[in-house]
């Protein structure tokens, strides 16, 4: 059975009336718009867009296997009802919004729920239409709190000797309150009103979130609602952390406080609370019994939503915490003064010298300034790989720049003609010690450094993973997700962007853009992202997904001789860059590439999401140059011989001004020009990139966005607007794919 002609020329209503379509197939289902006889009844003569990319197929003149694509959410297909109806009667393949994203299926303890998916597939196949999988592996959108948890510090277990007590709490899973989860102490006596208290604590959270501090007069006869004192001294919120962190709170009792509360709902796993002190103003008694749990007793507090225990602090270890590194390999190096032969660096190791020996130390010497002040009173650790071209010794020590004044001396560096590692020690002992110096006047030689490093041990309830650990954790975690999302789909999608989004805007020392990192993406994108290649590396990154992709495919019913894997990136167009990201992406995948590793993998295909504005500017120098700059992407891609896939199209707009333009602003010029753009890029699609190259062509947006929307917000991103009636653009998508101009036969 098929789909009835439905014309959507009465407008929302008529649509509305649509319950379902579950049992039908799509070819006749078409959305029109008569909202205008003289600009808009020209629309009702298109077909599906689908009908176009059939017929263009038929001729010859596009790949047998082009997909069109929209993007939705899977939630909304599966309804089966206008989101359903509309996708199978104009497209044949669809990219879930979210749904198939790592946050969308693993939850914090890594456990997976897929039925979601497994629903999206269903009714996909029902359906006959194609799913692109989005994304297997991208660095936002991860399971972040997993996958820190997984690789965080490993705890030491229990002191078996005693070792520091602490008040334990576990709080299950996070509340929606502040009060649902919390803990209270009967005060032996109560405080007085209108005298001035210090309240504190040593707190640390395994999940991190808020604690807070509500005293309270319990025995007020001011009751609230529920039976409760509404005398209550709200105090400040903390955020707290992995890390112990002391809370401090002043105030002025208001009521004669006779308990303390202390409130945590949105806190979930673990809180270890210590040292609990509350004394007047001005006194050092500690006014709760027992804060420090010494006695192993929790006598006098109360928990509610949660549970408490008083546990012995796990055995301490010193670890090592570095505060300064350089390896000379990235060009970084040491400077000075005074010597004959300055700083350089040779092979990656920093030769530094005299021809002769100077008058005294100081007349000649190496400066490492980190851009921090060496903290006064804490011991350091210099440590180095050193050889000199004769033996010899040289001193070390801190600075103030300030009158040159010396800040703790290291022990004399004693200097052989081989490779040594020494590692020295001494306290920082004087403020404002900006500089570490290294003394080499007295030496006549070459000096030849390596690995230098300044680092401080500190005591701690557990220790770091190696690099080598987390590796190998994140290896298996990326494993069991990508492994799971091949069971889910059970060998159905057959393509999917195996990496998204890899590819920074920074350029490396070799002139090609660096893969994203933590380190040179914005603060913003650092807290909520999760980068793999930081622990996994910029090669094995890639390399790991590709080759769990396919493995897993095949293990799942898949065909593997329809996998097709893509790299998906935005701003690849070049008007920001001159290409240099896209040039980058493919630099980068012929390294992924590299036929002469001991695994190779293959990467099918380039994603260019095209997420593009089309400008009004008066003098068309932006749009003309917009335009040249896609001709010559296409061109790029076409010369790597991959699949090319314009992943995520949609568009805005822009006026003369340089204003973005929303979609209820939007004159008829306006729409027109983006309706000219649409084909323009549709066009030079099958014009430039190579039949056998042209997998497909996905728009982003069905309809414009909107205006609360955090993609685009109110832009005039879609085909369809808000009541999903058909726009101008439908008609330059239309064009595009080979169907008649309409508009001009109406004029």
């Amino acid at each position: 059975m098929k789909l009835k002609n439905i014309n959507l020329g009465l407008g929302l209503m008529a649509l509305l009336a649509l319950s379902s379509c579950a049992d039908d197939k799509f070819s006749e289902y078409r959305t029109d718009m008569t909202k205008n006889l003289k600009d808009y009844q020209y629309l009702n003569n298109y077909e599906p867009l689908k009908k176009y990319v059939e017929d263009m197929k038929a001729s010859g003149k596009c790949n047998p296997d082009f997909k069109l694509g929209i993007a939705l959410e899977a939630a909304e297909f599966n309804k089966q009802a206008l989101v359903y109806c509309l996708a199978g009667s104009n497209f044949n393949e669809m990219t879930a919004g979210n749904a198939m994203k790592m946050a969308s299926c693993v939850k914090d303890d890594g456990s997976m729920d897929f039925s979601l998916v497994k629903e999206f597939v269903k009714n996909a196949k029902d359906a006959d239409m194609t799913i692109y999988g989005h994304t297997l592996a991208w660095h936002s959108q991860a399971a972040n709190k997993y996958l820190k948890n997984l690789i965080k510090d490993k705890e030491l277990p229990p002191d078996p000797n005693g070792g520091n007590k602490y008040l334990e709490i576990a709080c299950g899973e996070a509340g929606a309150n502040k009060w649902d989860k919390q803990i209270s102490y009967v005060l032996p006596k109560a405080l007085v009103k209108g005298q001035s208290y210090v309240m504190s604590v040593k707190v640390k959270a395994s999940d991190g979130g808020t604690f807070a501090a509500w005293p309270i007069w319990e025995a007020s006869d001011n009751k609230n609602q529920w039976g409760g004192s509404n005398d209550v001294q709200y105090m400040a919120d903390y955020d707290i952390t992995n890390d112990y962190s002391t809370l401090k709170w002043e105030f002025t009792a208001n009521f004669p406080i006779d308990k303390l509360q202390f409130v945590f709902g949105n806190v979930g796993g673990t809180i270890s609370c210590d040292d609990f002190k509350l004394t007047k103003a001005g006194s050092d008694e500690n006014l709760i019994e027992n804060g420090d749990f010494a006695k192993e007793s929790a006598s006098g507090w109360n928990p509610t939503g949660c549970t408490i225990k008083v546990a012995s602090a796990a055995a301490a270890v010193d670890i090592p915490v570095s505060v300064g590194h350089l390896t000379f390999d990235d060009g970084q190096n040491l400077g000075g003064w005074g010597m004959d032969n300055a700083p350089k660096i040779v092979n990656g190791v920093c030769e530094v010298g005299n021809n002769a020996a100077k008058e005294n130390p100081w007349n000649a010497q190496v400066n490492y300034e980190p851009g921090f002040v060496f903290e006064n009173g804490k011991t350091y650790h210099l440590k180095m790989k050193i050889k000199g071209s004769v033996a010899g010794e040289f001193g070390a020590g801190f600075q103030n720049p300030d009158g040159y004044k010396g800040c703790g001396d290291f022990p004399t560096i004693k200097v052989t003609t081989d490779w040594k590692e020494v590692d020295v020690a001494t306290t920082c002992n004087g403020d404002n010690a900006l500089r570490l110096l290294l003394n080499i006047g007295k030496y006549a030689g070459t000096l030849h450094i390596d690995d230098f490093e300044v680092y401080y041990m500190k005591s701690a309830n557990s220790i770091p993973l190696t690099d080598e650990e987390k590796k190998s954790l994140l290896t298996d975690a990326m494993g069991k997700w990508i492994d799971g999302m091949m069971e889910a789909t059970d060998g159905y999608v057959t393509s999917w962007d195996v990496v998204n989004e890899a590819i920074s805007g920074k350029a490396g020392a070799d002139g090609f853009n660096e893969l994203q990192h933590a380190t040179n993406a914005p603060a913003s994108d650092v807290a909520n992202s999760f980068y793999w290649q930081d622990y996994l590396g910029d090669i094995d990154y890639v390399r790991t997904a590709v080759r769990d992709a396919r493995k897993s495919f095949a293990e799942h019913n898949g065909d593997p001789s329809k996998l097709k894997l893509f790299i998906n990136d935005y701003n690849l167009e070049g008007y920001w860059d001159q290409h240099a990201k896209l040039n980058s992406l493919i630099h980068w995948i012929g390294l992924w590439e590299d036929p002469k590793a001991k695994e190779p993998v293959v990467i099918d295909g380039i994603g260019t999401q095209m997420h593009v504005t089309c400008y009004g500017d008066a003098t068309n120098t932006k749009q003309a140059k917009l335009q040249s700059d896609i001709e010559e992407m296409f061109k790029l891609l076409a010369k790597t011989g991959k699949l090319v896939k314009i992943s995520e199209l949609d568009m805005n707009y822009e006026d003369e001004a340089g204003t973005s333009v929303t979609f209820d602003k939007m004159t008829e010029v306006q729409h027109k020009q983006m309706r000219s753009f649409y084909t323009f890029i549709i066009q030079k699609y099958f014009e430039l990139i190579p039949q056998a190259q042209q997998y497909g062509i996905t728009q982003w947006c069905a309809t414009d966005s909107p205006k609360d929307s955090g993609w685009r917000a109110g832009c005039p991103t879609g085909l369809w607007d808000s009541n999903y009636l058909r726009k101008h653009t439908y008609a330059g998508f239309a064009v595009g794919l080979g169907a008649p101009e309409y508009w001009k036969e109406a004029k």
